[in-house]
């Protein structure tokens, strides 16, 4: 039995392995430290601001989430819209429902002020 998994853990032991060599090469390879070309200004000529790791506020995330679960919905239409006239009423039904709560879901939103920038 352990012969019909061989394939597979020969390909997990390749996988590590390379993973492993491209940490090391690219720890060992790149050059380290603040040079003046990655401490210069933007190309837009504004002047870097503190460091690269700063935090986010939490409205950016919402408003991102909504963006994907919007962007979902439009993946979920399209479908949908195509083959309308095979599905019938009871295919736009469906549809109306779906867009009905993902309507309350973005009222809700607004109304708690996720889409407002400070």
């Amino acid at each position: 039995m352990l012969r019909s998994y061989l394939p597979a853990l020969i390909m997990l032991a390749i996988s590590v392995a390379n993973a492993i060599f491209m940490v090391v090469l690219s720890t060992v390879l790149s050059p380290g430290g603040r040079t003046k070309v990655k401490s210069a200004p933007y190309e837009s000529g504004m002047d870097p601001l503190g460091g690269t790791r700063e935090r986010f506020s939490v409205k950016f995330y919402m408003v991102a989430i909504l963006f994907i679960v919007f962007d979902v919905e439009t993946v979920f239409l399209l479908p949908w819209a195509v083959s309308l006239r095979p599905l019938g009423w009871e295919g736009f039904a469906s549809a109306m429902i779906f867009i009905f709560i993902l309507t309350v879901g973005l009222v809700y939103e607004w109304k708690k002020g996720a889409l407002e920038w400070d």
